[in-house]
């Protein structure tokens, strides 16, 4: 993790018409390499953040640079290059209903490049052995997957044009405990062997305890980023009773005990 932020938040105000703001003054920094985990109240913003930093959403005021870009200030055939750069898994993995799982993963491609169309298939055959999906699952609907085998569908989706960046939005939500964990795991090597910049929303204090290098909490509308240490030890109320719990002790405990934590 060195050199310049892939994501740079500055005085961040977003609003929706002429309600309170729901940041105000945000500043927020992501590192090259790591993973950071976005946690936070109902109704702190989670969602919108990401939905700005992805875009999705123009600030109410203040910047946000990714891969040196602000992509609010782009036209679409600027934003096209960035974009390509960016991989996002949605909850439930947002396929569409009506494409089998190879045609989801082929429209990256469709979007961004042109490739020969059996190049195309190999690449798609190889994005669902990276995230652990057997080869006959390209040929199914997602209505024809479980739960966690639609996630990694999303995942291959999302990871498709080898990004820099990967957006998670509550990856590991609707998961049964081993099948969150493989999940946990399956990002961490993904990371690891494809060097992403990972940022999720999450309220699972074991992913946090698993994978995350940092922690970001959504808090009076601003944002408090650290190590789960460094978060564990802050004084604010809310953020004592969500580490401070037996979830988050034994997440911490866990982490310790694998050598990752101080």
């Amino acid at each position: 993790m060195s050199g310049d932020p892939v994501i740079r938040v500055r005085g961040l105000v977003t609003r929706f018409g002429s309600s309170p703001p729901i940041h105000d003054g945000l500043d927020l920094d992501v590192k090259r390499g790591e993973i950071l985990a976005i946690v936070g109240g109902s109704g702190t913003g989670k969602s919108v953040l990401l939905r700005t930093i992805l875009g999705l959403k123009h600030p109410d005021g203040g910047t946000v640079e990714v891969l040196g870009e602000q992509l609010d200030k782009l036209d679409s055939m600027a934003r096209a290059p960035v974009l390509k750069r960016m991989g996002v898994l949605f909850q439930d993995g947002a396929l569409f209903s009506a494409l089998t799982v190879a045609q989801n993963i082929r429209l990256p491609f469709n979007e961004h490049m042109k490739l020969d169309p059996k190049l195309v298939g190999q690449l798609i055959r190889v994005k669902l052995s990276m995230v652990g999906l057997p080869q006959d699952a390209g040929a199914k609907f997602p209505s024809e997957l479980s739960g966690g085998m639609r996630k990694r569908a999303g995942l291959a989706r999302a990871i498709a044009l080898d990004p820099d960046v990967l957006f998670l939005d509550e990856p590991t939500a609707g998961l049964d405990p081993i099948g969150a964990a493989k999940f946990d795991s399956l990002i961490r090597d993904l990371q690891r062997s494809l060097a992403l910049s990972v940022v999720m929303i999450t309220h699972d204090v074991d992913t946090l305890g698993a994978i995350a290098d940092r922690v970001a909490v959504l808090i009076d509308k601003k944002i408090v980023v650290g190590t789960l240490d460094e978060i564990r030890a802050h004084p604010h109320p809310w953020i004592q009773e969500y580490f401070s719990g037996p979830r988050g002790r034994a997440a911490l405990d866990s982490r310790r005990l694998d050598g990752r934590g101080t």
